[in-house]
């Protein structure tokens, strides 16, 4: 079901929470939460230009959140389930009303300069230097792990997979809109690896997801830590490297200077913006984006919706099928 066909007057009157946000400096809601969307089909959101559905699993329990551009700056948060109190509360924080991108501009305004491309992007697309946090470590940390070492369309594919498998209907509207919960970690910690193999994912990425699952209360103690103690913790797993480590920080803790190292394109993307340079390395791109310290982040976003891209001419991931063997 799409969203135009809630009745609004239903969903305002059957509402458990709600609060209005307002917001300063350069906001578009689909640019702030677009990184928590995993794919075409994600089952745990719905993002349009003026109005997001989210299914989030809080701690006082599962929740529907809706966020609305209702003027200017001005976004109405609501939600449904027993952790909506949790949902409308951290919604500010999702959307990045308490981010300063204007701010961060101005404390990198002199490397900015000295690309063209950088200027022209910080120009046009403003909105996205702003960066919200879901304060949600395991939802964002289970996604990451799918992402590891595999094609973008082979993750996205395994999360529908375990949503839709072990999830569960999100609270109000949300289950009318097909909504679900992502699968609760001891749902997760419970399943043998084999269960994981019909959403394409094989037994290492099977048993790092179980044996974080086993581990969530400790893991969701990293929203509360600043970014070096989360990093630190997160990478003492097992099977959490720095790629995944920056991934979640980025998403779960809004961290402005994440940058996802061991990635298979982005060294040569930012290489190319940056330097003209085809090919680069995990190296050559931290050198570059050196100058924009505390804000790789942002420089990042931009660059990776810019465009600019060399020519393939390398090897290229060839998606696997699990699942067939």
């Amino acid at each position: 079901m799409s969203t135009s066909q809630i009745d609004p007057s239903r969903v305002e009157a059957e509402t458990d929470a709600a609060s209005e946000i307002v917001v300063d400096g350069p906001f578009d809601l689909h640019d702030v939460l677009r990184p928590h969307l995993h794919g075409h089909g994600d089952p745990t959101m719905r993002l349009g230009a003026s109005e997001a559905w989210r299914a989030v699993r809080t701690p006082d329990g599962p929740a529907t959140l809706r966020l609305a551009i209702v003027g200017q700056g001005r976004v109405r948060a609501q939600a449904w389930g027993p952790g909506s109190g949790w949902a409308v509360e951290h919604a500010r924080r999702l959307i990045g009303a308490d981010d300063d991108p204007v701010g961060a501009l101005e404390s990198i305004a002199a490397p900015i300069q000295t690309s063209r491309l950088i200027r022209d992007l910080v120009r046009r697309r403003p909105t996205l230097l702003r960066i919200g946090r879901t304060d949600r470590v395991m939802e964002a940390l289970v996604p990451a792990i799918l992402e590891q070492k595999v094609t973008g369309d082979e993750a996205r594919r395994a999360w529908r997979y375990l949503v839709r498998e072990y999830g569960e209907p999100a609270p109000g509207p949300g289950a009318a809109m097909r909504l679900r919960v992502p699968p609760s970690p001891a749902k997760l910690a419970a399943l043998p690896y084999f269960a994981f193999h019909p959403g394409g994912v094989e037994q290492r990425r099977a048993d790092t997801v179980r044996r974080v699952s086993a581990r969530a209360a400790w893991v969701e103690e990293v929203a509360s830590l600043p970014t070096s103690e989360a990093y630190e913790r997160l990478t003492s797993l097992a099977g959490i490297g720095p790629w995944t480590a920056a991934e979640v920080t980025f998403r779960a803790l809004g961290d402005a200077d994440a940058v996802s190292v061991g990635d298979f394109h982005l060294p040569h993307l930012v290489s190319w913006t940056l330097a003209g340079e085809r090919r680069g390395t995990d190296e050559r791109m931290l050198e570059l984006l050196a100058p924009f310290e505390p804000h790789r982040a942002r420089i990042v976003r931009l660059i990776e919706t810019s465009g600019a891209a060399p020519s393939r001419r390398g090897p290229r991931m060839v998606a696997r099928h699990i699942e067939r063997h």
